[in-house]
């Protein structure tokens, strides 16, 4: 079938004041909206077929969307999600998780959640089976029922702000995972996929434009926040991963860039277009890093 993918707005539309976040709990559903609802038509321009906006797992995959759809493989797998009765996906996307998880596999029940409107409303015109899309954000969630698995794959970065201080961070970062325990089965996983900072330090006005009032998790920040409520299983840093899809993303932007002009302006795709040279050199350098992580709700 084909997929409505909603009418574009401007950077210029929206009332965010980029360069002073004043938000101190991390983005707010205006902010978030500022980045998604920028227009679909847009993204799909340069994303993936399956409109998956974060970093891949390439692998030997030499296409995008081969190492998008090994990265969305990966997390199924590793939380053991594929038969999985329901499933939480916080920060939904375009709903390529909740897809593949009810086309490719056996889950009977996806609860999507994202405050894009725009994301909402391109995931329900998929008609997936069994998939649930509520905008709503994490805090807002109360759920009816236990999880087997929930995936937070490119959502942590809306967390918390950059005027947030360090030990207002863990809280946050606690109170999430708190909720990850109470709403997973005993022994049920969590699957968390995040932009983290790494060494050094990196500061970049291109990446700040594009998200506003967000800031990235450390790794240490997210190990004091998880104890005592998951255990973490396992970690890995695959920020190689992330030059690779930038580098991709770039690559796709730059070649379709006279129709992103018109979606949504001369000014904003380089924006853009400096958004995501930026991040490659940061992932490259190793000031960011990719997080991905395993946690289990103990079963005693």
């Amino acid at each position: 079938m084909e997929v409505g993918l909603g009418s574009s707005s401007r950077f210029v539309e929206q009332e965010i004041d980029v360069r002073s976040p004043l938000v101190t709990d991390g983005a707010s559903r205006e902010a978030v909206r500022f980045h998604y609802d920028i227009g679909n038509e847009f993204y799909a321009l340069w994303l993936d077929r399956s409109m998956t906006y974060s970093a891949a797992l390439w692998g030997d995959a030499v296409e995008l969307d081969e190492a998008q759809r090994n990265k969305l493989e990966f997390h199924i797998d590793w939380v053991g999600a594929r038969s999985a009765s329901r499933v939480l996906d916080v920060g939904c996307g375009w709903g390529s998780l909740a897809q593949r998880l009810v086309q490719e596999g056996q889950t009977k029940g996806v609860t999507a959640l994202t405050l894009s409107e725009q994301q909402a409303r391109y995931v329900r015109h998929l008609e997936l089976p069994g998939v649930e899309v509520r905008v709503e954000s994490w805090e807002e969630h109360k759920p009816t029922h236990n999880y087997d698995a929930v995936f937070c794959i490119g959502a942590m970065e809306h967390f918390v702000s950059p005027l947030m201080s360090s030990e207002d961070r863990v809280r946050k970062y606690r109170r999430f995972f708190a909720s990850c325990a109470e709403w997973l089965k005993p022994g049920g996983c969590l699957s968390l996929q995040t932009s983290a900072y790494g060494n050094g330090s990196f500061v970049s006005g291109a990446i700040a434009s594009i998200f506003p009032e967000s800031d990235l998790p450390r790794l240490e920040q997210l190990i004091s926040a998880a104890d005592h409520r998951l255990e973490i299983v396992e970690v890995r840093n695959d920020r190689h991963d992330y030059v690779l899809t930038c580098r991709s993303w770039l690559d796709r932007l730059t070649r379709r860039r006279e129709e992103a002009i018109v979606q949504i302006g001369e000014e904003t795709t380089r924006h853009y277009e400096a958004f995501l040279s930026a991040a490659a050199r940061g992932f490259e350098s190793g000031v960011f890093s990719l997080l991905r992580m395993k946690f289990q709700r103990r079963t005693k």
